[in-house]
């Protein structure tokens, strides 16, 4: 079962606009039928969980790159992130546990910080059938991260004590999505390669900031939404959508700054050895005065868009569409009109996952 990379679930607001915010986006697009089996069996396991005894949840935020995942919940066959964080909770609690997340990413998707919940009962490994207190956030931090060294690609950031009733899905406010674009004709670093967006293009910034300003806000937002999405309604609030140049990763200054007072600090030439000028600055005639064996950089381009809830692959849909105003083949008019079209075929083809990161979802704690 695939997954998607916006989850749209939240508990229902008094707020009338974020309330029509907050329709579901199933992992799949499955059945009706299918959807609700999911939710009896998340409230089924949940159940399970509360009838023991000295219960604990947890909230747990994470940090993975999404390359190796298919997605984040759970599957029967394929790797997942929730898959690999149960099987380390098992490990370190000695019993299977379930795990909820705040926020569903697709395949190939990165997240910076997903948040999911977990209940954890400790039980003495010496005396089974003993109820011990529950153990402290740090504790399990430090050991479910322990489990997970073998696998390189999911950490644990943080984890905090939370009431039994906390869900980590429902209680969100907002999620952050960040998505990544390097600019340029070079091949991508090997560093970067399925951690962005490679356009060989140069990009026009500033018709792009100008294309955000016109999909921010609040929108029927149907040109958007990936055909076989199940929320009630199209209608979404971007509350920040915008994107600005940033340095790219990773980052070696070549001429770092000694810092201020320090007299034993080096001076601002390179941190490599020295070799002799003629040796140490060959260059090509064709290559422009680029040194050799430097990596000629790509410029790098980030989008943020922040709301309470997003549609079925809006956001790499709008970053696909704000891609096409920066290399020229859309213009800002264009923009509205895709939006105005209230339909999917008017927008340009969807960006690739490799260049999503769910960068945070907040709660009030």
């Amino acid at each position: 079962m695939k997954t998607i990379e916006e989850e749209t679930v939240n508990q229902p607001s008094s707020d009338a606009k974020h309330r029509r915010d907050q329709a579901s986006a199933s992992p799949q697009r499955p059945s009706k039928l299918a959807k609700r089996t999911e939710q009896q069996q998340e409230q089924k396991e949940e159940t399970v969980m509360k009838e023991g005894g000295n219960i604990q949840r947890y909230l747990v935020a994470i940090e993975y790159i999404g390359t190796r995942f298919s997605g984040s919940q759970q599957q029967l066959v394929h790797r997942t992130v929730v898959g690999v964080l149960q099987e380390a909770f098992k490990k370190f609690v000695g019993q299977r546990v379930s795990i909820f997340c705040s926020s569903r990413t697709d395949a190939g998707v990165h997240a910076l910080s997903n948040v999911c919940h977990v209940d954890v009962e400790r039980i003495s490994k010496r005396r089974p059938g003993e109820v011990l207190e529950p153990h402290e956030p740090s504790t399990v931090k430090k050991a479910v991260n322990h489990y997970l060294q073998k696998e390189g690609d999911v950490t644990v950031i943080d984890v905090r004590k939370v009431p039994s009733d906390f869900h980590a899905r429902y209680r969100a406010q907002e999620r952050t999505y960040y998505y990544r674009l390097l600019s340029g004709p070079d091949s991508l670093s090997t560093f970067e390669r399925d951690r962005a967006w490679h356009v060989p293009e140069e990009l026009n910034l500033r018709a792009m900031q100008d294309a955000c300003k016109i999909l921010a806000g609040h929108h029927d937002f149907s040109s958007f939404r990936a055909a076989g999405c199940q929320a009630s309604s199209p209608i979404r609030t971007l509350d920040e959508f915008h994107i600005l140049e940033s340095t790219s990763f990773p980052y070696f200054p070549s001429n770092p700054v000694p810092e201020a007072g320090n007299d034993g600090a080096q001076d601002s030439s390179t941190c490599l050895d020295h070799l002799p000028e003629t040796d140490a600055k060959r260059i090509d005639s064709s290559s422009s005065g680029q040194e050799f064996g430097v990596r000629r950089g790509h410029r790098c381009l980030i989008v943020k868009a922040r709301a309470r809830a997003f549609l079925y692959h809006q956001v790499r849909l709008l970053v696909g569409v704000v891609k096409c105003v920066g290399t020229g083949h859309l213009t800002v008019a264009d923009v509205e009109r895709i939006l105005n079209a209230k339909n999917v075929k008017a927008a340009s083809p969807m960006a690739p996952a490799c260049g999503l990161y769910l960068g945070h979802v907040k709660y009030d704690l």
